[in-house]
């Protein structure tokens, strides 16, 4: 069997767009990084948010080998994934005005934490409102999202803004809006989408950024370690009891 063309393509896609983002967002993520080394250095604690599939790039950073301990999902009831049933649910909530309010006053989220918010588009009334309440209640918001939505689509919230109107730092995916690569005869709509893989892979870079950061300060990172190799399991025993106030999805 000859490789695959289109499969071929779409990992020359994909590369092409990690390498654009590596090389043009380098000082963003470098700040990110900091800013999330500040919050670990003073006490903070660190939130990552994402609705419908950029839910997942927030997801890889929470409780994972190799991971910040620290990194909590901040979850939207039936906005997170496709779980929820009908699917399309998970959609309409994004376009719910205060439901992110309602999510943020009751969550431990507070002043001098920081909030990471994943949103390809950037446009729903849910990321915004995330990122205008969160910065109003005293958090560091870092945005990782797609400029190109903001500068060719219109806002769906009442202020006419996008998530990188109200973020302390934006990082930019570079995915073009439509989020797919290829394209084929035969086949009427574009196909194979990269942002996972690119914002998976961002968010990785700015806690590697952090992690830098945090050993330049003299600082010991808390990280999580695999719970498949021998010590894993007590190693994060130990880490989650020791950073036990800043960690809430064990309780």
């Amino acid at each position: 069997m000859s490789d695959s063309k289109l499969a071929g393509q779409f990992f020359d896609a994909a590369i092409g767009l990690l390498t654009r983002v590596r090389d043009e967002e380098a000082d963003s993520i470098a700040a990110a990084g900091a800013a999330v080394a500040d919050t670990v250095e003073s006490g903070g604690r660190l939130f990552a948010f994402g609705a419908g599939h950029s839910s997942l790039a927030a997801q890889d950073v929470v409780y994972r080998a190799g991971g910040l301990a620290l990194m909590n999902l901040l979850t939207v009831p039936g906005a997170v994934g496709v779980d929820v049933m009908p699917a399309t649910l998970g959609s309409a909530l994004e376009r719910v005005d205060g439901l992110a309010s309602a999510v943020l006053d009751s969550s431990p989220a507070t002043a001098g934490d920081l909030l990471v918010i994943v949103s390809l588009s950037g446009r729903n009334a849910l990321p915004v409102e995330m990122a205008q309440n969160a910065r109003a209640l005293g958090l560091k918001v870092i945005g990782l999202t797609s400029v190109a939505y903001a500068e060719n689509t219109h806002s769906r919230h009442a202020s006419g803004g996008f998530l990188r109107d109200h973020c302390d730092i934006v990082l930019d995916s570079k995915i073009a809006i439509g989020d797919a690569e290829l394209t084929a005869p035969g086949v009427d709509a574009p196909f194979a989408p990269a942002s996972t893989v690119v914002t998976s892979a961002i968010m990785q870079a700015m806690l590697a950024a952090a992690v830098e950061q945090l050993v330049a300060r003299g600082v010991e990172p808390p990280m999580l370690r695999s719970g498949n190799v021998d010590g894993g399991h007590e190693w994060n025993g130990r880490v989650m009891t020791e950073y036990r106030d800043r960690i809430f999805y064990r309780h």
